[in-house]
Order: C-alpha cells, then structure tokens, then sequence
C-alpha cells in the first residue's frame, strides 16, 4: 500500500511520545513492503529539538505553512490507497479535509489521545484537529484506547466504524542496555508534565522520594514548574532523547508508569513507554486502570500501587523479584505489543475496516491481534 500520514510529530520527541511510536510503526510498515508518507509542520520548538531530519522508511514531508504544502499533500495523495490524519496534527481540520475529498479507497483518523479529545469535547472546549461535522465521513476510526472510547467516538463524533490499535513497541530499538550511572536510580520516570497526572505523580513518585532520603530517583521530562524545590534525592533530565530510553529503562530495577487522569478514568489505555520499559526488562510499577489486567497479570508481569506506602513497598522490594518481574512483562511483550504486530493489525483493517465493540477486543493476544 501507499498510506500518506498527517500527524503532530514524528522528527522530534521533545514533549511528544507520538514521535517514538510512529518511528516503530513505520519502519514495521516498510519492512512490510508498504510506502509511508509522513506531513509535519516545522514548527520552532520541535525543530530545536528535533531527533531525525530524514527516515530510512518513510518519506518525512516538513513543511511551514499549510497552503504551501497543499500541492504537495495532493502529489503524496494521488495514487495513494490510503489517507490517515491523527490527533494533534497541527492542521488536522484542513487535513481532514484534504483526506476526505480526495479518491482515496480509504480514509483513517487515528486518535492517539482519544480520552483527551472526548474530555474537551464534554467541556465544550474546541478540537481543532477535529472536522466541525465530526468523523463520520472516515471509513475507519482508530484509537489508541479501548473499552468505553469506541462506543463514545461512535456516539459523540459519528464514527461509523471504530476499533482499537493499542500502543507498541519495536524491539530492534528499544532493549535492555547496560546501565548508565547518568540515569542509575532507585525508581525512575519518564514522562511530559501534565497536570492532571500530577496528583499521581506526587503521590506514587514524589512522597516516596521524600520518605526514601537514601534512595535515588530519575525523572526525565519536559515543562515541568519548579523541579528546583523539589527533594534533593531526584536527578531531573530536561529532555531524554529516544536513543537514550533503553539506558534510561535499563539502570533502574523499577521504573514508574502514571496515567493521565482521563485516560486512566477511561480504562484500557496502555502507553508507548509503558512497553518501552518493558521491552527494556525493567519492572513497571503503575497506578491501576481498568483493563490493565488484559495487558499484564498484576504480580506477576506488572506491579500496582495506588498509594506512596504501596510505591514505597515496591521499590524496596528484593531486586531478584523485581528482575522477575520485568523478565515476564518482557516476554509478554514481544508475544503481544511489538510495531510488527501493530503494522499487521493496521493493515487488516484498512483493508477490512472492522467495527469492535469496545471491551470485546480487550486482550491484546486475541487471535485478531488487537
């Protein structure tokens, strides 16, 4: 297939865990015989910390300005089997458009944030990524969490068949490592600020490292407010760049997974370094969501805590246990939530778009390959 791609980023990491994603899954993709076609804007912030200017898999179309890239977007489009817009592109509303109006044999939006986008929406606040009339002109809506979201997408934006692909991970880039006394820790975190995961980040993160002064704790993220006051016993990295997130997994024997809090009230919403750091052979210790069960047996493959005194009980745990634990998940892992597998699952539904029934598709491992 063709498939052409507007999205928010796939050249730059800086505060956008698309970025990663989307690198994996394109080069499963090409690996598939498949032409990838990627449209970023070029935008200041992303251009300063920008990982990648060309892909080896696809072809990256940077662009400034939306008319200006018109002609181009036609070109890419012209002969293509497939159209995709996805959350956060930054000219999502005029891509939809584009997508939409072009002799496509199939049109996709991928919502990659789809708790977020049915949140504002309940708000009444604007989705600019989002057609005024909704998605009910796409043949398929994919999003990135299951359960409850499809059956919302379908009755708040119209969408005429919704289905889930899950996040992934690609094993050839994101393995265990050995350690880096850069980023050596007792607990570690990598994750963008958000404030409606900040609560169960104080809770989970911050009050353990306070009740721990002996321990070490990593975060690795951007746009957080005053990491100077925080406790002395964290080391804050700015920016983690994608090639440094095996090193950053691999030198703590637990790492933190916290969720936002309308996708964790969502349920069945597994992040891209949720697998990332399993992939890596690193315990996760995560709060609880519904669904999370499906992904990962909880004591076995996954640890859970929902309060500091349950966070504190996990990091202190025996570290042979806790090496136990991130083997499992690290086979759970490549039999489940690789970019190969993902690819696959994409392609079976564009060419058959299918419409699932949220919960129904819950288990990663179904036959379907969810």
């Amino acid at each position: 297939m063709k498939i052409v791609i507007f999205g928010l980023s796939v050249s730059s990491s800086w505060g956008n865990g698309h970025a990663t994603l989307w690198r994996g899954l394109l080069g499963a993709l090409h690996q598939q015989g498949h032409e990838i076609h990627f449209f970023e804007r070029d935008t200041p912030y992303y251009a300063r910390w920008r990982d990648v200017t060309s892909l080896s898999y696809a072809q990256l179309h940077l662009y400034a300005d939306w008319e200006e890239n018109l002609q181009a977007a036609k070109a890419a489009l012209a002969g293509a089997d497939t159209g995709v817009v996805t959350s956060y592109c930054p000219d999502g509303a005029a891509a939809c458009g584009l997508v939409l109006n072009s002799k496509l044999p199939r049109s996709v939006f991928y919502d990659m944030d789809t708790p977020v986008t049915l949140s504002r929406l309940e708000r009444g606040e604007p989705v600019d990524y989002i057609p005024a009339e909704g998605l009910g002109g796409f043949d398929l809506v994919l999003s990135y969490t299951g359960g409850r979201a499809l059956e919302l997408l379908r009755e708040r934006l119209g969408a005429r068949r919704a289905a889930t692909l899950y996040g992934w991970v690609d094993p050839a880039i994101h393995h265990r490592v050995e350690a880096s006394h850069w980023y050596e820790a007792d607990l570690s975190y990598l994750g963008t600020y958000s404030a409606d995961r900040q609560a169960a980040l104080e809770e989970l993160f911050f009050r353990p490292a306070r009740s721990l002064p002996g321990s070490k704790f990593v975060l690795g993220g951007a746009m957080y407010p005053n990491p100077e006051a925080w406790p002395k016993n964290i080391r804050h990295y700015h920016h983690v760049g994608p090639p440094e997130h095996c090193a950053f997994y691999s030198s703590s024997p637990v790492t933190l997974n916290v969720t936002r809090a309308c996708m964790a009230a969502m349920g069945y919403c597994p992040s891209g370094r949720f697998f990332e750091a399993a992939a890596a052979g690193t315990a996760v210790l995560s709060d609880w969501w519904e669904g999370l069960d499906t992904f990962f047996e909880p004591g076995e493959e996954i640890l859970i805590a929902a309060s500091a005194g349950e966070a504190v009980a996990a990091i202190t745990r025996d570290r042979k246990e806790l090496q136990r634990i991130g083997a499992r998940a690290k086979e759970r892992t490549l039999s489940c939530h690789t970019a190969e597998i993902r690819a696959r699952r994409l392609i079976e539904l564009i060419e058959r778009p299918a419409d699932e029934a949220g919960e129904e598709q819950a288990d990663p491992c179904c036959s379907r390959g969810a």
